[in-house]
C-alpha cells in the first residue's frame, strides 16, 4: 500500500504517482483512496478525468464499487495547467485517454511542487502499451501496479480482453464488453478469436 512521502510541506516538493492495471484491478479505487486522505489533512486537492469517459457521471470519477469523488472533466491535458492555480494534489483517472501531452503537463506540475497522481490502464485490449501511459510510467517517482483476479482461472489478471466487436482503441464498457484475464487465458481467447475471424472471413467471401 503506498504510503505519502514525507516531504515537508512548507518547500515546493512535487512528484508524479501512477497507478495502473487491467480494468477490474482497483486503480480508480486506489486513486480515490489517496485522494481523500489528502482531502483529510486538509490539502488543496482538485481531481481532473477526460470528457469521454462518462459511463458513471459527466463529471465525478467513480469506482467500480461506487466510490465517489467529485472531478473536473476535460478535453485536453492543456486545461490542467490552467485549472490548478494554487492545487496541492492533482488527481488524473482514466490517463490513458488523455493526449500525449500529458506527460510534459505532469512534469510542469511536479516540478512547480504538485504532487500528480495519474491512475489509468497501462495496456489497450490488445495487450499494446497504452496511450501516455508508458511515458508517464517512465517519469514518475513512485509507480503501484494493481492486479485483478482473472474470471476464467481464479489467477492474477493484468489483460483487459474485450468481447465486443470492433477495432477502436477507446471503447467504453464494463462487464458486459470486458473481462479481466491472466496471461494463459488472454493468449488462449486471443488465439480463439483470430481462429474465429478466419471462419467469419471465408463465410463473407462470394
Amino acid at each position: 500500500m503506498f504510503i505519502e512521502n514525507t516531504f515537508n510541506r512548507g518547500r515546493s516538493h512535487g512528484w508524479i504517482e501512477v497507478i495502473c492495471g487491467s480494468m477490474f484491478s482497483g486503480k480508480t479505487e486506489e486513486l480515490i483512496r489517496r485522494l481523500k486522505r489528502a482531502e483529510i489533512a486538509k490539502m488543496k486537492v482538485e481531481i481532473f478525468k477526460p470528457k469521454v469517459d462518462n459511463r458513471y457521471h459527466e463529471a465525478d470519477v467513480v469506482s467500480h464499487n461506487d466510490n465517489s469523488i467529485r472531478s473536473t472533466a476535460i478535453e485536453h491535458s492543456s486545461q490542467l495547467l490552467l485549472l490548478s492555480a494554487d492545487v496541492e494534489v492533482l488527481g488524473i483517472d482514466e490517463a490513458q485517454f488523455f493526449d500525449d501531452g500529458l506527460p510534459e503537463v505532469c512534469n510542469q506540475l511536479a516540478n512547480q511542487g504538485v504532487r500528480v497522481i495519474c491512475a489509468g490502464l497501462d495496456m489497450d485490449f490488445m495487450g499494446r502499451p497504452f496511450g501516455p501511459m508508458p511515458h508517464l510510467l517512465a517519469i514518475a517517482e513512485f509507480v503501484t501496479k494493481v492486479h485483478a483476479i482473472c474470471v476464467q482461472t481464479g489467477n492474477i489478471a493484468h489483460y483487459s480482453y474485450r468481447y465486443a466487436p470492433g477495432d477502436s482503441v477507446v471503447q467504453l464498457g464494463e462487464l458486459e464488453s470486458y473481462a479481466p484475464l491472466s496471461r494463459e487465458a488472454y493468449n488462449d481467447a486471443m488465439a480463439q478469436r483470430r481462429i474465429d475471424e478466419k471462419q467469419q472471413a471465408s463465410k463473407d467471401q462470394p
